[in-house]
């Protein structure tokens, strides 16, 4: 068995989304676009990615990220395992955990002090996907759930005949498209309101040149009090990061939604969930997606069923 750096093997995009597809259960598929979104660095991180060789044929892969310097919505220093893949053919002969104590000594290296599987700042995945039958592999080898959720999901319905549910409340909620003379004041509302993750992922999107209609955002009499990102196919997130397979076309996802802390317990996050779904509805998404979500409960309220289980896992590192 060979390892290569990504930059010395040959097709290696397309290398890693066939590994992965081959090595993953239908309904995970990816594509090269997705593989060359997530192996693009996001502010203040590095990525590296190795693939292993068996026989001449390409047989896994391992894709790493790490915090390079302080960055607002991400702790200092973190690591990920992106993703890990083996074939099928390939598996049981020391391969998968040859690349596991490549990338957790590439994250070691850059001073992480533990690794997460999955949740990078540009994912595949938000964890160990439950269906791929692969966490004995990392259990074995010191994964645990440490914080938080130990399991998320992405849940989905079709859109197809979508109507205000009886339980919305019908509230006086302003809500529209941002609009890019708005964007300053959305990034103040989240700096505020959110100032982690969905903060930083609003300051990536522009960064990227995403649209700031794919935010949409409801006003109160203080301005910005509550917002909803948009993804759809034409996105700078390839939509099949949400694994919609299976869904009618066209595809769309919704999250994450958020409101201030003085809107909340007050029937608005039901009323803005609404309106998002409404807006995906209008135009023409058949198939929705929420993603990363530990609240399958509150979204089958609107009809959504599990669509994927995820496992969150973290390991210390020495």
């Amino acid at each position: 068995m060979k390892l290569y750096p990504l930059d010395a093997a040959p097709d290696s995009i397309n290398s890693i989304s066939e590994l992965w597809n081959i090595a993953c259960e239908q309904g995970l598929e990816i594509s090269e676009r997705l593989v060359r979104y997530h192996l693009s660095a996001a502010a203040n991180t590095e990525v590296g990615c190795w693939l292993a060789e068996c026989k001449g044929q390409p047989a896994g892969f391992v894709t790493v990220c790490a915090t390079t310097g302080p960055n607002e919505g991400l702790e200092h220093p973190s690591g990920w395992i992106g993703g890990l893949a083996v074939t099928p053919a390939a598996q049981r002969q020391g391969i998968g955990s040859r690349l596991l104590s490549w990338a957790e000594a590439w994250l070691s290296q850059r001073g992480c002090l533990t690794v997460r599987l999955g949740g990078d700042p540009k994912p595949l995945v938000p964890g160990l996907p439950l269906q791929t039958g692969s966490s004995g592999f990392f259990l074995k080898r010191g994964y645990a759930s440490r914080w938080g959720s130990p399991r998320v999901w992405d849940v989905a319905r079709s859109l197809d005949g979508y109507t205000i549910p009886t339980f919305v409340k019908a509230l006086p909620l302003e809500v529209g498209l941002l609009q890019a003379g708005n964007v300053g004041e959305m990034d103040a509302f989240l700096r505020r309101e959110f100032p982690g993750r969905w903060h930083f992922e609003f300051q990536e999107h522009l960064r990227l040149g995403g649209r700031a209609s794919d935010y949409l955002a409801s006003w109160g009499q203080d301005g910005i009090d509550g917002f909803c990102r948009i993804t759809l196919e034409d996105g700078i997130i390839p939509i099949e990061r949400f694994y919609p397979h299976g869904l009618p076309r066209p595809w769309g996802h919704l999250g994450p939604i958020g409101l201030s802390a003085g809107r909340r317990g007050q029937g608005m996050g039901l009323a803005l969930l609404d309106a998002g779904l409404r807006y995906l509805h209008s135009r023409g998404v058949a198939g929705c997606v929420i993603d990363w979500t530990d609240l399958p409960d509150f979204y089958g309220k609107f009809g959504f069923e599990p669509h994927h289980e995820y496992l969150v896992l973290i390991k210390e590192l020495n």
